[in-house]
């Protein structure tokens, strides 16, 4: 079945993240848009994605807990977990290794931990955009434990990207699959870098606000709609 996906989707947990952009809000946002499938990807942490996954499975929206990783070389990495048992003990171990630098809320913003009806729970302390001290070398097989899957996050950026911060796209990633923010010609990719020719390439919306979440465009084939399924889909290098 072919199925309208976002995989990169900020809460208002990250600290770049709307306060309007709610676990509620957000996927009953991608429900009205036509999405089947979408993931929770906040900087750095977990932590909103039991709610979101809670409203999405109230309104039959499958949800995949996740979380946009920067690592060491300060590039961000998607992440995707196959519950939230296991975001929350990735989530526990990036924290643990990420630099206790507290957040500054009138600089960064509040960084928000949500139940599933807009109640705040908490806010996080910690600034969740620091660069964490884990290689990208060494994150896919870290998410792997977990039973995740990974890919570098918007490679065409000038900032925070692979490209960006290594100057090229190492053939020794372990890695099936690269995101391209909607606008870039993958073509100019695949033909400048070797090394992502016959990985799976995937378009995301990396919203931070409501009003920046994408009408669908872009499917995958899977067998069922579940996070478990998007998994094995992306670590097969499957094409769209």
């Amino acid at each position: 079945m072919k199925l309208f996906y976002d995989f990169h989707l900020h809460s208002c947990l990250s600290p770049c993240g709307d306060n309007e952009m709610t676990p509620y809000n957000l996927v009953n946002m991608a429900k009205v848009l036509g999405y089947d499938i979408i993931a929770l990807t906040d900087h750095n942490s977990c932590r909103n994605c039991r709610a979101a996954a809670a409203v999405g499975k109230a309104i039959g929206l499958p949800v995949i807990p996740g979380m946009e990783l920067c690592t060491s070389e300060e590039i961000h990495v998607v992440c995707l977990l196959p519950d939230c048992d296991a975001a929350d003990a990735f989530g526990a171990y990036v924290r643990e290794h990420i630099p206790p630098v507290k957040n500054r809320p009138e600089i960064f913003g509040d960084q928000r931990v949500m139940d599933g009806a807009d109640t705040v729970l908490d806010t996080e302390p910690l600034l969740l955009t620091t660069a964490a001290a884990i290689s990208v070398d060494d994150v896919p097989a870290l998410v792997r434990s977990y039973g995740g899957v990974c890919f570098p996050a918007h490679i065409d950026r000038s900032s925070f990207s692979l490209l960006s911060s290594l100057g090229d796209f190492p053939p020794t990633l372990d890695v099936t699959a690269f995101e391209l923010t909607p606008a870039a010609k993958e073509e100019d990719f695949l033909a400048r870098y070797p090394a992502t020719r016959g990985k799976l390439i995937l378009r995301d919306s990396d919203a931070h606000y409501l009003e920046n979440m994408l009408l669908p465009e872009h499917t995958l084939n899977l067998p069922e709609c579940t996070p478990q399924a998007v998994i094995d889909f992306i670590r097969t290098r499957h094409k769209v």
